[in-house]
């Protein structure tokens, strides 16, 4: 049987999806107090299942659950999904932030994917 141990890329990518998490409750609280168009429900929806996958994600990758890469590959299509909406607002320092830690994740996530593969392999 393989060693269960988290690899380097497995403990980057979960600092990733915990970096894309925060920043997209940050976001979420930042957009209701802006309201109007910051409060759209196609960015708020994108926003809550953004930081749900990558907080879920984080924790299987952490228990090594064999549903990880199943995980990795939704999480990874939420946060591409969430960074395109926070560029509805390109000009918005916050959301432009937002969507960078959301494409940073979806690129950690196909990565930890990888990492997965090999680790059970």
């Amino acid at each position: 049987m393989k060693s269960m141990e988290l690899s380097p890329e497995m403990h980057k990518s979960i600092e990733a999806c915990l970096a894309c998490y925060t920043q997209c409750e940050e976001t979420m609280s930042y957009c209701l107090g802006q309201g109007g168009a910051y409060a759209d429900s196609k960015l708020m929806r994108a926003l809550m299942d953004c930081a749900e996958t990558a907080r879920m994600c984080a924790q299987m990758a952490m228990r090594m659950s064999a549903m990880t890469s199943d995980m990795c590959a939704m999480t990874a299509r939420a946060c591409e999904m969430c960074a395109e909406a926070c560029m509805s607002m390109p000009d918005d320092d916050m959301l432009k932030k937002c969507a960078e830690a959301c494409r940073a994740c979806a690129a950690s996530c196909r990565a930890m994917a990888q990492a997965m593969a090999r680790t059970t392999a």
